[in-house]
């Protein structure tokens, strides 16, 4: 096992890797750059270095500061958690170049799976069906025109570069291909650096199903069973669990074997996940790999017992598969909600700012993976996801009414959250019922708004405002009477100090 790894992200990630660096007795190096200089993940590590200015490209995607940085602290292994330059092909060669493992696999398998035409047609290959399409390399306009006028409208334009919901546009009607076609191309440039464009037929409501594998390089490959992410917004995953309330164990075993069989022609090493689409008829079809670790991680860690980000580092050290991850099996169900410093109001704008306030849940069978503080600031130059919350039971339905309680005892003050949008997709009778597709949200939270809070709610939020200063200003919270005497004077009463805390006034209630 490595003496000590670089942990080359931020975050709620990056305190999940450092904590599973430390249960596997492994020195973790964090970086930051300004704009996190007092976050959790640089405070948990046993060592930290500055990467530079709060923009991502001068710190974060610098992967020149990033090796130099591991150099310095006698790392041998840099993890990329995800996001940044978790999938960037360059990055792990010049780690490897530097004498440094990069945990995930080889920047060639990287490389091959990160064209998503290249992977379609790997997948082919491999005797596994890819969403029907067009994937030629570097298509011109004329051959976008007729592949979309051949497969028909709807279809949906990917950026053959990177995924993420980048680069992507839905073409309903062919008389709007033009303007779309254009605009894909301008976003995945800007993105990956490459404005190739693929074209996929766009399924009627399908599932969006997933296989996470681990393989060891050595031709070894084991699958963790699938985790279902239907439940999406302009194709960024919301919510996720596993297994699929749509897989039985014959189309659980079908999926697995054609997630092994993708990953063995790529010549995969490390964690990776093979998404597929599911249709309505029962067929599923090759997406695209995430050559990394996923978000929706803890789903599968929750009914395995597996920890993935440990395997990532083991399987990196050179640990074979069988000592890894053994004979996995599946227990129970997990679901899990990410937590975003997001305005639902605002067309999910970010919601950067001080957080006040922030009381996370703490229940049996109940796993936050959070990366702030109260009284942290959330910038504005990063991806804004605060934590994720995950929940497990003996059951679907078990872990589905232990996720709304743990978020119902959710309250961060300050920023605005998704937790609203949250609780209301958890508490729909839709997804009671698992009745779920891409088009969840469209189908059931197209008009949503989030509920005005309460009368209680209202003055909690004002007396913690009331001391917060400017910062606290920006939350939009009138302030109360005598708010300038601070949280304390405010909220007196009597003269008796417990008064002056709101949650023993207001028995503990949390906020929306």
């Amino acid at each position: 096992m490595f003496h000590t790894v670089l942990v080359a992200n931020r975050g709620e990630i990056a305190v999940r890797i450092i904590r599973a660096c430390r249960e596997l007795g492994v020195r973790a190096v964090a970086v930051y750059s300004d704009a996190d200089a007092t976050a959790p993940h640089v405070a948990l590590a046993d060592e930290a270095v500055r990467l530079g200015p709060a923009p991502a490209a001068q710190s974060y995607l610098d992967g020149g500061r990033l090796i130099a940085a591991a150099r310095a602290t006698g790392a041998e292994a840099i993890h990329p958690g995800y996001g940044f330059l978790a999938e960037h092909a360059g990055f792990a060669a010049a780690c490897r170049d530097a004498g440094l493992v990069f945990v995930g696999p080889p920047a060639e398998v990287i490389a091959r799976l990160g064209d998503k035409a290249a992977a379609r047609r790997l997948a082919e290959a491999a005797g596994v069906p890819p969403v029907p399409g067009y994937d030629e390399p570097g298509a011109s306009d004329d051959a976008i025109r007729a592949a979309v006028a051949r497969l028909g409208v709807p279809a949906l334009l990917k950026a053959a570069g990177g995924g993420g919901g980048k680069g992507m546009r839905v073409v309903r009607e062919a008389a709007d291909l033009d303007v779309l076609l254009a605009s894909a191309r301008r976003e995945a440039q800007a993105a990956f650096g490459d404005g190739r464009i693929i074209v996929e037929r766009l399924l009627d409501r399908p599932r969006h199903v997933e296989v996470q594998v681990l393989a060891d390089g050595r031709g070894q490959v084991v699958h963790l069973g699938e985790r279902e992410c239907s439940i999406q917004r302009r194709h960024q995953k919301i919510v996720e669990e596993a297994p699929s309330p749509a897989v039985d164990a014959a189309l659980r075993e079908r999926l697995g074997q054609a997630a092994l069989a993708v990953a063995r022609a790529a010549g995969y090493a490390n964690a990776g996940t093979v998404e597929f689409l599911l249709d309505r008829a029962g067929r599923f079809y090759f997406l695209e790999v995430n050559t990394r670790l996923q978000v929706e991680h803890p789903v599968t860690e929750l009914v395995t017992g597996v920890d993935l980000v440990a395997a990532q580092l083991r399987l990196a050290a050179g640990e074979p598969l069988r000592a890894v991850a053994g004979a996995p099996a599946v227990r129970g169900h997990a679901v899990e909600c990410r937590v975003y410093a997001e305005d639902p109001a605002r067309g999910f704008a970010p919601s950067p700012g001080r957080i006040l306030h922030l009381a996370e849940p703490s229940w049996p069978h109940v796993r936050v993976d959070s990366g702030v503080r109260a009284g942290q600031e959330i910038p504005v130059h990063y991806d804004p996801i605060l934590s994720k919350v995950a929940a497990w039971g003996p059951d679907r339905a078990s872990a589905v009414r232990r996720l709304r309680a743990a978020l119902d005892d959710y309250a961060v003050l300050g920023p605005t959250t998704t937790l609203p949008f949250l609780r209301a997709i958890v508490a729909h009778p839709a997804f009671a019922a698992a009745e779920l597709s891409t088009a969840f949200l469209e189908e059931h939270f197209a008009d949503w708004r989030p509920p005005a809070p309460s009368a209680e709610v209202a003055v909690v939020a004002a007396v913690l405002t009331a001391g917060a200063g400017e910062a606290g200003a920006r939350t939009g919270w009138p302030a109360p009477p005598g708010a300038g005497r601070g949280a304390a004077s405010a909220g007196s009463a009597g003269g008796d100090p417990a008064s002056a805390d709101p949650w023993v006034r207001l028995a503990g209630r949390r906020l929306p």
